[in-house]
């Protein structure tokens, strides 16, 4: 070949090229991203309105469908699902993939700040949108503790914290929780008002008038120019307390006149807690493409240095770091990837010295080179990432092994060194070629998987096809220099020991079958069929999960109360919980979030918003705790929640891949809300009677109560008053109205809230002694125009795509797959009988499998599969060379699926992975044998013959390949985690069965289907 003449012609700029690709990959080693889990950015959003006090139904008609509206008329929109809480929102919304992710986010931004000023109320407490991406993962979460220390205090040594850590520049999103904010709180007095009658709108409009901060401008003096400052804002409590507020006949009336102003704290809605010791929580996230590693060097220093400022009742503790947590994971994968190495290195022996030197030096050159294409393509250095290069190490020598293997037997039969390096790499070269190209081809659809399922698992096959393609390079050119100088012309034909005793072995092993397979091969191809239906029909054993549960050493647990319980309820059944985490030794830290969920610490788990009939118990074990372990302490947990009489205690593992709400979520869509709930209770009862399902969950099971407070608008426009007031002077006494803000000593904005006098939370004495303004300003009793009733209304309203739909969700318990529960769950569901309009959907594992492996993801098999059978018909220019080299494809998965079912693994993303992969590695196999079978043929040899020499000569470099590969891949077999070993295991089981049976299915199915020697001798031609 002219790539390998020029190399070995050209020593030296051959030398100092790979000089080169080690000292850049060695530098790429080192400064390359680092982080747990690979980098996600897909075309998702999360709009979160908050409006406090507001009902399910109101924030359907004022805020969401004004939202959905807006954001359905954007361009390449695939869903929006919504759901709507008490005074909450939360609209996700999901663009099709390839859309420009920044772009989308200014639309959404800009379409919400049209919204506000328009058509949503003005009183809206927050509208947040976020883009979702896995950077949005906190990377640490510290705890200050103390029992005795004022709020105050807290809050100012968590904001000196913030304020400190938040300078790293490769951090952001640094924020403190659990503790709530201070602010200038103003206790109005309405009956003084009334007394004085004096319109609320004016106290309003004087304390928003007074808060305005206008830039005055500037002037020019002469040649200067000079700013003019103005009022300013807020500076104090007495700033606010002197407010004018009224002035009329010469009497002016201050603020305080009727009104008591002061510092208080806001309403408490997230209660925190560390291993049951009242805390604040600082958390942390890392922007993307940065080193971990690197970004722990600067915060720890930080975090180290404050903790030995705090005064003595106030301890830090570090609950979480995830620097931790990767350094460990690839310290893990990075002793497999040395233990592989070492397996690898011993299964070259019969190579002999000098080849298995050669074929060593090829491997860290070869990811070298790709690791230098992933960082230019820009993936880091991640757990997938990582699992790729150990899968490319045990394929990656297979190049350089049969090159190195071809030369050493041109050596042995007494080729000079030149001729046997040249025309030995000639004589495969192209078959080389071959191989890579379809071992490529079978891991490009893994590359083009859509949606974010794809973008998550897209660097483990990248790193496979970068470092495969490279170790072609190698073995085309640097294989064959260092072949040129430093291997040895034999005197004994029969290589050393280890191959003469492996040669030896192989030839006994098949000395018997291989006659009687030849003799008979109508019988032996009846019989590789029967294998092949029964490794199809294994799959049924297996079961399906498109993700495994994460090995990490941590869980939730997420504790649901009777509905409308407040806080305080919520509060001190946590305590329930935490008093029986506390008598399990092997629980490290377990943080409470009350009111709240805990931050986020897992890439598709988000934090649930405010609900005050909420909390969630973050756990975490020893760092080498192993999954089993968890596994049973969740087990042990469930068994003794599942009686807790006061709340609904769920206690969840973590899943990997797509965020899923649950493992089965059957979505029932209508728009009347009362049959819904009929149908859902059908459906939950269902749910309930599988074997297999836990946690079954009805929104629409029971009903909540709403105080109503209806005016009689006839009266109310008799005596002059606007209901906007009545509704403005409820929510004041309610909720509060924020009139403007302040700026604290710390030099944060703090809000000024006009409220009325009550104690930590408002109750029914809120509405009591209320007055409203007409519109000539005399004050109404509220009692005189409007009644307080008390009416029922659902917890929550669910829209997808503007539908209204209710869900009814399970879990599957341990030794249960959802699709298998399914599977009995459905054709029960289709026999429910649903009124016209009325129908359900699967969401869930169901959709995320839909999702991943949908439309698009047959598009690329079927491409990928079209340019494999156009690699082979540029090798072999004949269909039954294709055939013959694709007949070994079935007998591959019998191992794989076998082995899978021994380990008790389900068939998931990760294995079909292996197993599209493992094709690949079978057709390189494969087409090894019958490429030199051809030759054999070209040369004058019969087909018996010619099977029989090839079947001797190659199937040794496909047996070292095989070998090398299945050691390299040993130890992620071995490995815990559940998203890594199913993709080894595969592998190994499928590499030993095709090895073994190609060497019978192989030359019998060339005897059969002989392909046509006139088309391969044009091709010589």
């Amino acid at each position: 070949m002219k790539i390998t003449n020029f190399a070995v012609k050209n020593y030296q700029f051959t030398l100092i090229i790979f000089l080169l690709v080690a000292v850049v990959g060695y530098l790429t080693l080192f400064t390359m991203p680092r982080a747990e889990d690979p980098s996600t950015h897909p075309p998702q959003y999360l709009i979160t309105v908050i409006y406090p006090g507001t009902s399910p139904k109101d924030m359907e008609e004022q805020v969401v469908k004004p939202i959905e509206n807006k954001i359905y008329g954007l361009e390449n929109i695939e869903k929006i699902l919504t759901t709507v809480e008490d005074g909450v929102a939360a609209f996700q919304v999901k663009f099709k993939y390839g859309v420009d992710v920044d772009n989308k986010y200014q639309e959404i931004s800009t379409e919400m700040n049209a919204l506000k000023n328009s058509e949503l109320p003005k009183d809206i407490y927050q509208i947040k949108t976020e883009k979702i991406a896995s950077s949005d993962v906190k990377i640490l979460q510290v705890a200050l503790v103390s029992e005795n220390a004022s709020d105050k205090k807290l809050r100012d040594e968590a904001d000196k914290l913030k304020t400190r850590i938040e300078k790293i520049t490769n951090l952001k999103d640094v924020k403190y929780s659990g503790i709530p904010e201070q602010e200038i709180r103003i206790d109005l007095q309405m009956e003084k008002l009334a007394q004085l009658k004096i319109p609320l709108n004016v106290v309003m409009g004087s304390l928003q008038s007074e808060a305005a901060d206008i830039p005055g401008g500037s002037i020019d003096l002469d040649s200067k120019v000079f700013n003019v400052k103005t009022s300013g804002k807020f500076k104090n409590a007495d700033d606010v307390a002197n407010t004018v507020i009224y002035n009329a006949n010469g009497k002016i009336i201050y603020m305080k006149d009727v009104a008591e102003v002061g510092y208080k704290s806001q309403v408490v809605d997230h209660i925190t807690r560390i291993n049951g010791h009242r805390c604040v929580l600082v958390t942390a996230g890392m922007k993307d493409n940065v080193n971990i590693t690197d970004v722990q060097k600067q915060f720890m220093p930080i975090v180290e240095e404050f903790a030995k400022e705090l005064p003595q009742n106030i301890k830090l503790v570090k609950t979480f770091d995830q620097a931790n947590m990767v350094s460990q994971r690839l310290g893990h994968l990075g002793f497999d990837f040395a233990l592989a190495i070492i397996l690898v290195i011993i299964t070259l022996l019969p190579l002999g010295v000098r080849a298995s030197g050669i074929v060593m030096i090829s491997i860290p050159l070869s990811l070298a080179l790709g690791l230098i294409a992933m960082n230019a393509f820009g993936y880091s250095l991640n757990q997938l990432s990582i699992v790729g290069l150990v899968v490319a190490l045990g394929l990656l020598v297979d190049d350089s092994i049969v090159v190195v293997e071809n030369i050493e037997r041109w050596l042995r039969e007494g080729h000079s060194k030149m001729d046997a390096v040249l025309m030995g790499t000639k004589q495969i070269g192209l078959a080389v070629v071959g191989c890579t190209a379809t071992l490529i081809i079978a891991f490009l659809p893994l590359a083009f998987l859509p949606d974010v399922s794809g973008e998550f698992i897209r660097s483990l096959p990248m790193a496979v096809i970068t470092s495969v393609l490279a170790s072609m390079i190698v073995a085309l050119t640097l294989v064959p220099f260092l072949g040129s100088r430093f291997l040895k012309t034999h005197e004994h034909n029969e290589g050393n020991i280890f191959l003469q005793y492996l040669q030896k072995f192989l030839t006994r092993s098949y000395s018997r079958i291989m006659p009687k397979a030849l003799k008979f091969p109508r019988t032996t191809i009846a019989i590789s069929i029967a294998l092949s239906i029964t490794a199809f029909g294994l799959f049924k054993v297996t079961g399906f999960k498109l993700f495994p549960t994460s090995e990490k050493p941590m869980f939730l647990i997420n504790i649901k109360l009777p509905l409308q319980a407040n806080i305080m309820e919520s509060d001190r059944v946590t305590k329930i919980v935490e008093a029986e985490l506390k008598n399990h030794k092997e629980i490290v830290f377990y943080t409470s979030n009350v009111g709240k969920g805990n931050p986020q610490i897992y890439y598709n788990v988000h934090p649930q918003d405010r609900k005050p009939d909420f909390a969630q118990i973050f756990v975490q074990l020893d760092d080498e705790a192993k999954p089993s372990d968890k596994t049973d302490l969740i087990e042990k947990l469930r068994t003794k929640f599942k009686t807790m009489p006061y709340a609904k205690v769920e206690v969840k593992d973590f899943e990997q891949g797509t965020p899923l709400e649950a493992n089965i979520v059957v979505r029932l869509f209508g728009e009347d809300q009362e049959v819904l709930r009929k149908l859902s209770f059908q459906v939950e009862s269902i749910l309930r009677k599988q074997e297999g399902t836990v946690y079954i969950n009805n929104e629409l099971n029971t009903y909540k109560t709403d105080v109503k407070v209806k005016i009689n608008k006839e009266k109310a426009r008799t005596l002059g008053v606007l209901t906007s007031e009545v509704d403005k002077v409820i929510r004041l006494s309610v909720a509060g109205l924020t009139v403007g803000d302040y700026i604290d000593d710390q030099g944060d904005a703090r809000n000024v809230t006009l409220t009325l006098p009550r104690d930590k939370f408002s109750n029914l004495d809120a509405l009591k002694n209320l007055y409203v303004n007409n519109i000539q300003g005399t004050p109404i009793a509220l009692n005189q125009i409007a009644e307080i009733s008390f009416e029922t209304s659902p917890t929550a309203i669910n829209h997808f795509n503007k539908s209204r739909f209710a869900k009814v969700s399970a879990l599957s318990q341990k030794g249960y797959y959802a699709n298998d529960l399914l599977t009995h769950i459905v054709p029960k569901l289709d026999k429910l009988k649903m009124p016209k309009g009325y129908y359900y959907k699967l969401s869930g594992e169901k959709e995320s499998e839909g999702d991943a492996l949908g439309g698009n993801f047959l598009a690329v098999i079927i491409l990928s599969t079209f340019l494999f059978i156009a690699v082979l018909l540029l090798q072999f220019k004949t269909f039954k060379g294709i055939i013959i080299v694709l007949s070994i494809i079935p007998l591959g998965i019998l191992g794989g699926v076998t082995l899978l079912i021994i380990n008790g693994s389900p068939m998931s993303l990760v294995a079909i992975i292996g197993f599209i992969g493992l094709s690949g590695i079978q057709v390189k196999n494969s087409l090894l044998l019958v490429d030199f079978t051809n030759q054999l043929r070209q040369e004058g040899k019969s087909i018996d013959e010619a099977i029989a020499i090839a079947g001797e000569t190659r199937f040794l470099p496909v047996v070292l390949t095989s070998i090398t590969a299945i050691c390299g891949l040993i130890p992620l077999a071995l490995n815990s985690n559940p998203l890594i070993a199913p993709l080894a295991i595969v592998l190994i089981g499928g590499l030993i069965s095709s090895t073994i049976l190609s060497r019978i299915v192989t030359p019998v199915m060339y005897k059969l289907i002989p392909p046509s020697i006139e088309s391969i001798t044009e091709k010589e031609d």
